[in-house]
């Protein structure tokens, strides 16, 4: 799994991480992924669901940069309703602004 923003998805620090995932798939031709985007619970349903689906399809679109083939790959946003923290904090809401990342039998 891992926590990622829409823009900090590429940032150095994620890229090995990425990277590995892409390798795995592009050498796993009938392996899936599914990236499931999330969000914190401000803004509104239909914003947090926007933005978990844009957040989730910037991964998937490194993924295939990176060497995974497009069709291995799902995204989908889950917005606010699967939040890793509740606290209403800044660093609880920061935790919620990721995209989750699954391999086959995980989902």
């Amino acid at each position: 799994k891992l926590v990622t923003g829409v823009q900090t998805c590429a940032l150095p620090i994620y890229r090995p991480i990425l990277q590995a995932h892409a390798n795995y798939l592009a050498k796993n031709p009938n392996a899936r992924m599914l990236i499931q985007g999330n969000c914190d619970e401000r803004g509104g349903r239909e914003y947090n669901l926007a933005l978990g689906q844009r957040r989730a399809e910037a991964v998937k679109r490194l993924l295939v940069i990176l060497g995974a083939r497009d069709g291995q790959i799902e995204s989908v946003s889950l917005g606010e309703e699967k939040p890793r923290c509740e606290d209403k904090t800044e660093a609880c809401f920061a935790q919620n602004r990721r995209s989750d990342l699954l391999h086959s039998g995980e989902f």
